[in-house]
């Protein structure tokens, strides 16, 4: 079919009725399926249940060092879990504190104890500093920006694009306005467009000369090893970047298990100069004696280094390839030249950017939803929840079993042509 564009006035209201059919027909089968959130389909929690074989009752528990994982210590987690990260961060095993089941709960924490005390010694905190604003590359983590808004601070949208965040933007923020007190980042296989961010934007962070001292790089590198492809990215080592400047205090990392081993059982770490963590300790002390040292334990029991969690994000990898390939080729076979969509190609990671029309992003998740199929919602991927340009769908097609996720994309694709129609026949009319 032709461009959605170069069609008559009578052709779209043509095509609209056409849709409105088999639109009808789709909402008579009651279907209830959700793509809303980036979760492993039970059939990849299924790979880790070897986990919970590795640890029975009659086990001495105890890490290399020989203390008893089931007492309290070793704050910043076992030594073999701290060794395990730090290889799968790329940084020394010294600069790496292991925690719970959630970096997203580090973040929060590390945000809250900036807000409170400081980002380092000597520092005023955040919230006693006035305005203070974090940087959003967009579309983004929906979470990230929830946490900032929790805390009143200001976020300002960073245009993405597939080499990282705009940079000639972040340099004018973060060089000049001392009120710019952070950035976040998932600079490989971003969510949700899965850009991988390329050496000169790695370097370029590196090299920033922060106008507030307290500035800190959010760097969750969430997808580190999750690549579905025969052609990985490969993301450029910013904590090595930044020692060669001495500019590591500016740098946070983080990581987990989450979408490794069991999304809501996991294990998380962040990473960070030996000086901010120590800062860290010196709350985190106050706050927990110890994480669960019983899990850090059966995890790195079951995956033992960086090339065993390899080999098992290969297994992961066989189930969620077929999942991006069935929605992304009924997408290049359905809506591809109407011109009235595009969609990125990630190697690797949980999602893809979905960018509609202008002006119909919600109407797609909106006729989605009334025919079943939840997706995320419409400006999520946006600070505050709002997209300028009401364009960017978040797709998420891992979790659905593939039966489910044809039918999921069939009502996806017509949803989008519907949405358009609507959108062109409507400014034709108005013409």
């Amino acid at each position: 079919m032709a461009e959605y564009r170069t069609l008559t006035a009578a052709e779209l209201a043509a095509e609209k009725e056409r849709l409105e059919t088999a639109y009808r027909h789709i909402q008579q089968q009651g279907l209830k399926l959700d793509m809303s959130r980036g979760k492993p389909s039970p059939e990849q929690l299924d790979l880790s249940m070897g986990m919970l074989d590795v640890l029975t009752s009659s086990d001495i528990l105890a890490c290399e060092t020989g203390a008893d994982v089931r007492n309290y210590g070793l704050l910043e987690g076992i030594p073999e879990a701290r060794h395990m990260f730090a290889d799968l961060m790329e940084v020394d095993a010294d600069e790496v504190f292991v925690g719970g089941n959630s970096s997203l709960n580090l973040m929060y924490d590390t945000v809250a104890r900036n807000m409170q005390f400081g980002a380092a010694p000597g520092e005023t905190p955040w919230g006693r500093q006035g305005t203070i604003k974090f940087l959003c590359p967009v579309p983004g983590y929906d979470r990230h920006f929830g946490v900032t808004e929790t805390f009143g601070i200001e976020m300002i949208s960073i245009p993405m694009s597939p080499t990282g965040p705009d940079m000639d933007l972040v340099e004018q923020y973060v060089n000049h306005d001392p009120a710019v007190k952070g950035i976040w980042c998932v600079p490989k296989y971003s969510n949700p467009d899965g850009y991988t961010y390329s050496d000169e934007t790695v370097r370029r962070f590196a090299a920033l000369k922060p106008a507030a001292r307290d500035f800190r790089i959010f760097w969750d590198n969430a997808y580190c090893v999750h690549d579905i492809t025969d052609t990985p990215d490969t993301l450029l080592n910013l904590m090595d970047e930044c020692k060669k400047l001495g500019s590591e205090d500016m740098v946070y990392i983080f990581s987990s298990t989450s979408k490794i081993s069991f999304s809501g059982a996991g294990v998380a770490a962040m990473a960070m100069s030996r000086r901010n963590l120590a800062w860290a300790k010196k709350f985190l002390t106050m706050q927990t004696i110890s994480f669960d040292k019983i899990n850090q334990l059966r995890h790195t029991l079951f995956f033992r280094n960086k090339e065993g969690i390899r080999a098992h994000m290969e297994k992961h990898r066989a189930l969620i390839k077929p999942r991006f390939d069935l929605v992304l080729g009924m997408l290049d076979r359905e809506i591809a030249g109407l011109g009235i969509a595009e969609w990125t190609r990630p190697n690797g990671g949980y999602f893809f950017s979905l960018n509609v029309l202008p002006g119909c992003a919600k109407r797609v998740v909106a006729l989605c939803r009334e025919a079943g199929v939840v997706l995320t919602g419409a400006g999520a991927s946006f600070p505050y929840g709002v997209d300028p340009q009401d364009s960017n769908i978040r797709i998420a097609p891992t979790y659905p079993s593939l039966q489910d996720l044809e039918k999921a994309a069939e009502v996806l694709c017509l949803c989008v042509r519907l949405a358009a129609v609507e959108k062109l026949l409507s400014q034709a009319n108005a013409a």
